[in-house]
């Protein structure tokens, strides 16, 4: 097989370049989904197994412009208030059912009724009007202008007749999803793989590959021994494992390895019902008590960057200039004394005759967060805070803690969107059982912001605003901002089309594909 390999990755005739179909890929992940429709979870793993089964309206292209998808081409009316959608005629459902206008009218109710449990309502809620004005065409208008309102409609597209009238809790499209992807589902075994196979009537072509399959490993040390085995084509690789362990000739010449500031920043979200989280002084001194240069070399060995707001770093819509918590554990200890907490006879602190500690929740199955949640607890050991870090296996994480509020403070990471808007994360209304604002921040004066920024057109002061949510964020610390580490992916090397681009590596997937002398028939369907 290595010789084949080495063979076809030498200089060669041009017809050595043509795609050819079959072959199949094994994606390693550490997390199982929970539900196969997107819009019903917040977790990565879900969105991830479920991604190539279905289509928005619009997409990201690989230099994040916004192209279309199951919209061939759309209008905006000049007061920006009105978009009409034409679809593409030649799109279906999983199950042979054209996709039409009804189905997009559909998901636009699918996500403002009230009985759907989804914590992406919000974008939704600002349409005053839809309609399906024929069987192609699509129309909304919006109550007021709504700047994110295009990009919004990446929604997930749900089969109007498989779910309208259903329960969506209780519909068996949480188990066996049926969209108009690329990719159709075969099988999920909880806990263990989701297998996908490709559809052959997609409407932009049939994917190269027949088969996607995605493997729940949690432990990374695991995902990564099945990689060397041959049992995973594609995985995230720890910064140890792209430093170090994938440096020999064996992974030169079976993989290749990818570099590129990932579209996620990690933080510590401080339970604001907690009456010792309420103080901001406690909130800004714990963040000077955290040395994020120590996480950033200690555990990305230098493969990442400071995070300082929810926007990532060199884009448009970052800010630079925000309030900064360098370590200074004497800063930290002065500013807990000012909010009342004092030296007791074991060095830990006290108020009130009662000690401070609490506990770190984060998830199982990702060692970078386990090992800073380990320097995190050393760091505010030394300022008198006891610190007990708990790991939980994600689903219970996420159904008994965030969807609850039953924590302390969590170390967990949120995606990056292309877009700046905030409002679903950080704004007040979005507080409650199910929501994304789950640690229950609130502020009228960012609320107003969020607003205005939904309501703005113009770059420049769109930029403006959000330049100065990012401000009040930093200074006020809901969350402590941690780093956004580099995304380091790594793929077999039989596998070729990859384009890497600003989107990442798999903006194009459909279009990878193997050459038939270095296929594996057994990931055939």
């Amino acid at each position: 097989m290595l010789a084949a390999l080495a063979l076809w990755l030498a200089p060669g005739p041009a017809w050595c370049q043509q795609a050819d179909n079959g072959d199949g890929i094994v994606v390693g992940v550490i997390g199982d989904a929970t539900s196969m429709i997107p819009m019903l979870t917040s977790d990565a793993a879900s969105h991830e197994m479920s991604g190539q089964c279905f289509n928005g309206l619009v997409k990201y292209d690989k230099d994040l412009n916004l192209v279309g998808d199951l919209a061939e081409s759309w209008r905006v009316s000049p007061d920006g208030l009105t978009i009409t959608f034409k679809l593409r005629q030649n799109a279906r459902f999983h199950d042979g059912a054209p996709y039409t206008a009804k189905d997009a009218l559909f998901s636009w109710r699918f996500m403002t009724d009230p009985n759907t449990p989804t914590p992406y309502s919000g974008d939704y809620l600002k349409v005053e009007k839809a309609e399906a004005l024929d069987e192609h065409t699509f129309q909304v208008r919006y109550k007021e202008p709504f700047a994110p309102g295009l990009a919004s409609w990446s929604l997930t597209q749900m089969p109007a007749h498989l779910l309208e009238g259903q329960d969506p809790r209780k519909s068996p499209l949480n188990r066996h999803p049926i969209g108009t992807g690329p990719y159709r589902f075969k099988s999920w075994t909880p806990g263990s793989k989701v297998e996908l196979t490709y559809f052959p009537g997609y409407w932009e072509g049939r994917p190269h590959l027949d088969s996607l399959i995605y493997r729940v490993i949690p432990d990374m040390a695991t995902l990564f021994l099945e990689l060397r085995s041959g049992g995973v084509d594609w995985m995230g690789l720890t910064a140890l494992q792209y430093r170090r362990q994938t440096d020999t000739r064996f992974f030169e010449q079976n993989f290749r390895k990818y570099r590129y500031l990932a579209s996620a920043y990690n933080y510590i979200g401080w339970n604001l019902r907690d009456k010792r989280f309420q103080d901001l002084r406690v909130r800004q001194a714990l963040s000077h008590a955290v040395n994020k240069e120590e996480i950033i070399e200690g555990v990305l060995l230098g493969l990442g960057q400071e995070c300082t707001g929810p926007l990532k770093p060199g884009t448009l819509w970052h800010n630079p200039k925000v309030r900064r918590y360098p370590y200074d554990p004497d800063k930290a200890r002065d500013l807990l004394a000012q909010a009342g907490w004092l030296p007791g006879p074991d060095g830990v602190l006290v108020k009130d005759g009662q000690p401070f500690q609490f506990v770190l929740l984060t998830n199982q199955g990702n060692r970078y967060r386990q090992n800073a949640g380990v320097i995190i607890q050393r760091r505010l050991a030394e300022v008198g805070v006891k610190v007990e870090l708990r790991i939980v296996e994600w689903a219970a994480f996420l159904r008994e803690f965030i969807d609850k509020g039953r924590f302390d403070a969590v170390l967990l990471a949120w995606t990056i969107p292309q877009d700046p808007d905030l409002y679903d994360i950080f704004a007040s209304t979005n507080i409650g059982p199910g929501k994304l604002n789950f640690n229950a921040y609130q502020n009228p004066g960012l609320d107003r912001l969020l607003e205005q920024g939904r309501r703005t057109f113009d770059q420049g002061q769109r930029k403006a605003i959000y330049d100065r949510v990012q401000e009040i964020l930093a200074e006020e610390v809901p969350y402590t901002f941690l780093y956004v580490a580099d995304a380091l992916p790594i793929v077999h090397a039989r596998f070729q089309g990859i384009e890497p681009a600003p989107a990442g590596i798999s903006h194009n997937f459909i279009r990878w594909w193997v050459p038939k002398a270095l296929q594996k028939p057994s990931l055939a369907p």
